[in-house]
């Protein structure tokens, strides 16, 4: 199967994504600076949310671009990917609009959290389509300690979210900026 078919079509629906979630930021009613700041809670969700989005298209651009090949199996796995990726809109306008109470960021991670465990397959599914645990890309992904921490963090947040929502935006936010800085393993691995 032709992998550019696979990478073209999930382009197109994160751009959808993103594109939703811009879509739900309302244009302010007055011209005065407290008007703007009433927006905040809207506006810090929405570049969150966009990051994460970012962050796995950068990722699912350094896997496919890795790959030699995709199956059946990628492209189901890849798509069990997109589907929780898709629900970022409803869980960032959710979060935002509420200005971060309890259930909204619990939820907000639960999205997070279910990307996570859908990147695992995705990311499984590609290396056994491409050569296996011998492959390039299964020696690039190694121990993959940023995924395994990255979902320690979200089910911390979220269980944390009924008490202190506020510590878990900050968990959130520090596994996006865990992941913000591009993985240099599988560039690596490809320049050799």
């Amino acid at each position: 199967m032709d992998k550019g078919r696979l990478e073209a079509f999930s382009d197109g629906v994160l751009a959808i994504i993103i594109t939703i979630m811009v879509l739900e930021l309302k244009v302010p009613e007055g011209d005065g600076w407290d008007v703007l700041f009433q927006q905040w809670p809207i506006f810090l969700s929405y570049v969150l949310s966009f990051i994460y989005v970012g962050i796995y298209w950068n990722n699912h651009h350094h896997f496919l671009h890795a790959s030699e090949k995709v199956n059946g199996g990628v492209l189901w796995a890849n798509l069990h990917l997109l589907f929780w990726l898709s629900l970022m809109p409803v869980t960032t306008g959710w979060m935002g609009q509420n200005h971060f109470s309890q259930r909204p960021v619990a939820v907000y991670g639960f999205a997070l959290l279910m990307c996570a465990i859908a990147w695992r397959p995705f990311q499984r599914s590609l290396i056994l389509a491409n050569g296996g645990d011998s492959s390039l890309l299964a020696q690039a992904v190694g121990s993959d300690w940023k995924g395994k921490v990255a979902v320690a963090m979200y089910v911390c947040g979220i269980l944390l979210a009924f008490v202190a929502p506020w510590v878990s935006c900050v968990l959130y936010a520090t596994v996006a900026a865990i992941w913000f800085i591009p993985d240099r393993r599988i560039e690596s691995r490809i320049m050799k």
